[in-house]
């Protein structure tokens, strides 16, 4: 007898967070969650990071139960970095397990907590080929790459910053939205040279390049980074949404930017909840002073007013 054509199954929509370490992930994910479950939707949270411990949120999939990063270093003498590597690839290698996880899971809406490790999403292949995979089993996700905003005030690291994005981009191959996050920090270390439009619309480099030549260190490089600059420019392809997890209305913004990149459309009762939620922010305390500040020196006003805002989301 020939056998059953597999049934493909149900389209599944979801968001793979990835970004170097510290760049706030796990709080990314676990605000996403309580975000999405007050809009209506069902959301299964995969931990896919073997290194992550005390896990904040309600994990439905934990990678842990197949390999850790502890295990690994100990069994076969490797150190983080070398251990993390081959995690992903014993994932990988082990995808039935993973698929038998995820099917038990329908008609819900995913958020994939990834590792932090750079070369995952640059140039090593696991990551990418898992990505794939998910992609085969009916899944359109979108790639939020978490970075942590506070780059922006040093001209070299924003620059680097803007490499890495751009190579991940090209390499992952998923809908790709960049984020700046811990927006409320933005200025820990020090003030901006530009308003935020600069930083996350990525606008003429050439001004930045201004500023690394003002630097001893950095003015003998000035032809480096000036190609640099070209090869991100040339591409055209870097941008960032800006985010303070505890701001609902930065969280709304994230979530438009990720819902138009993976096509996912909410129904008109997460619309409504979504205009309730916001009719309700009106004089509750969420903490948006700090975010709201940042904004008001570094935002150049549209001369409209909050209402009108509103109105358009």
């Amino acid at each position: 007898m020939s056998a059953q054509p597999r049934v493909k199954p149900a389209l599944r929509f979801g968001q793979v967070v990835i970004g170097p370490p510290g760049s706030g992930k796990t709080t990314y994910c676990q605000g996403m969650q309580e975000f999405l479950t007050s809009l209506g939707r069902k959301v299964v949270v995969v931990n896919m990071d073997p290194a992550n411990e005390g896990i904040p949120y309600s994990c439905a999939v934990d990678i842990a139960e197949l390999v850790t990063l502890d295990d690994v270093m100990e069994n076969l003498k490797l150190g983080p970095n070398g251990g993390l590597l081959y995690c992903m690839e014993y994932v990988e290698a082990n995808l039935d397990w993973l698929e038998s996880k995820l099917t038990q899971y329908s008609d819900c809406y995913f958020l994939f907590d990834c590792p932090g490790q750079v070369e995952l999403y640059t140039h090593q292949s696991s990551v990418k080929n898992i990505f794939s995979q998910l992609a085969k089993w009916n899944f359109r996700l979108t790639a939020v790459h978490l970075v942590d905003s506070h780059y922006c005030a040093d001209p070299a690291k924003f620059i680097s910053v803007l490499c890495t994005s751009l190579s991940t981009m090209l390499h992952v191959e998923l809908p790709h939205v960049n984020v700046l996050s811990k927006l409320d920090l933005i200025e820990q270390y020090g003030s901006l040279a530009f308003n935020l439009d600069f930083y996350t619309e990525v606008m003429d480099l050439t001004y930045l390049l201004d500023h690394l030549a003002a630097d001893p260190f950095f003015k003998k490089f000035h032809h480096l980074n000036e190609k640099l600059a070209e090869v991100i420019q040339d591409y055209s392809l870097v941008s960032f949404v800006p985010l303070n997890v505890q701001d609902k209305d930065s969280m709304i913004q994230v979530l438009r930017a990720v819902d138009k990149a993976n096509g996912y459309c909410f129904g008109d009762l997460e619309e409504r909840n979504l205009q309730a939620m916001m009719s309700a922010a009106v004089g509750a305390d969420f903490q948006f002073s700090s975010t709201l500040g940042v904004q008001e020196r570094y935002v150049e006003t549209s001369g409209k007013s909050v209402e009108e805002e509103m109105m358009e989301l």
